[in-house]
């Protein structure tokens, strides 16, 4: 079910003027990637890339250009592991957080 316009002017709201919430963003969409829920993860990417930085900026800092972006954070999308790489680099910079994996046994 595709989300409503009020849902995601709330979500871009909220980003804008909370940073844990936007950072909790970023690390569900890491930890979805990680944990074999891609799909899941690319939608929440594609969330917080639309609430904070928007397509234009990613596309400036990892010079993929921003259409492609758009397709491979969509549904239908597959991004290379060098793509998803150099997009999780970016919105790490822009955030100012850095992930690290643990191990959890």
């Amino acid at each position: 079910m595709p989300l409503t316009h009020d849902f995601k002017e709330t979500i871009r709201a909220r980003a804008q003027r909370d940073t844990g919430f936007r950072q909790a963003l970023l690390c569900e969409a890491v930890e979805c990637v990680i944990n074999g829920e891609l799909a899941v993860g690319k939608s929440v990417l594609r969330d917080y890339v639309n609430a904070t930085v928007g397509f234009q900026d990613l596309e400036r800092q990892t010079q993929i250009p921003a259409k492609s972006l758009m397709r491979m954070l969509g549904p239908k999308g597959s991004p290379s592991a060098a793509n998803l790489s150099s997009i999780l680099t970016a919105l790490q910079k822009t955030e100012g957080v850095h992930f690290e994996l643990s191990l959890r046994r």
